[in-house]
């Protein structure tokens, strides 16, 4: 019997490596996805040393547009099947959407959206054999329109309506399909995407080992999405009481006096 492992993307740091630590210490052996080889050694090092299998250490660029094909090569290389997936990496840039470097807001999407969406349907038919599951990393900002960070706001409203669509398609073959919507995060996402965590940090704030172990037991559950913290919980049902266009308004508001 083939072996099978756990394939994590953006594992060398926050909410990444947190799940990491988490399947492995129910002993999933992991294979891990990342840009910095060096990160991904020092956590590999770091799960082995626990006594669990020795991790796969996959250093890639996710957004280059090979990455799931590197990604295929190294799993087959290794004689291993994928038996949960779990798509975290991504990212954001705040600013003004047409005053932003537009080649940065495209490697969003690359990230975001191409590569999570490659990867999910490139390992279907192993998550079949191994009926398995799909664990997305989504935000609350995919509940919500994001004038200052506009292309990372729609990025995560794909990742809640693909992963919503995948469980229904899936459900019937065995694989279940998980999406994690947490609130701002401290991680090092903040300083890549040029703000500081400010009141809504505050207010939301669920530490990334917390957004990890809830995520791990809702895909273990077979939740269709996880909303870590009570007041997150809140936030879809609070929208539904006002209209899009005070929401829009309210959202641009907000974010935009960061600037």
């Amino acid at each position: 019997m083939t072996e099978r492992v756990t394939l994590i993307t953006g594992a060398s740091a926050g909410i990444g490596s947190e799940l990491a630590r988490v399947f492995a210490a129910n002993g999933h052996r992991v294979a891990l996805v990342a840009r910095r080889a060096d990160r991904l050694k020092e956590l590999a090092d770091e799960l082995a040393g626990k006594g669990g299998a020795a991790p796969i250490v996959i250093p890639c660029d996710l957004q280059e547009i090979d990455a799931g094909d590197k990604i295929a090569a190294a799993l087959a290389e290794a004689g291993v099947e994928v038996e949960y997936l779990v798509n975290n990496a991504g990212f954001g840039v705040f600013g003004l959407a047409v005053k932003r470097d537009r080649a940065e807001q495209l490697n969003i999407i690359a990230v975001n959206i191409r590569a999570l969406t490659d990867l999910s349907l490139r390992f279907a038919d192993q998550l079949i054999r191994n009926q398995g599951g799909i664990l997305n990393l989504g935000s609350i900002a995919g509940f919500l329109p994001g004038p200052g960070m506009a292309v990372y706001y729609a990025s995560k409203a794909y990742v809640l309506s693909f992963s919503e669509a995948l469980r229904c398609e899936l459900a019937p073959q065995g694989v279940r399909v998980t999406v994690v919507c947490p609130g701002p995060v401290p991680s090092e996402f903040q300083a890549r995407a040029g703000f500081s965590p400010g009141f809504d940090s505050a207010i939301l704030d669920v530490p990334p080992a917390e957004v990890a172990r809830q995520a791990y037991r809702g895909l273990m559950a077979n939740k269709r999405a996880v909303l870590p913290g009570a007041f997150i919980k809140m936030v879809p049902f609070l929208l539904r009481l006002f209209p899009r266009s005070f929401i829009l308004t309210a959202v641009g508001g907000f974010q935009l006096r960061k600037r």
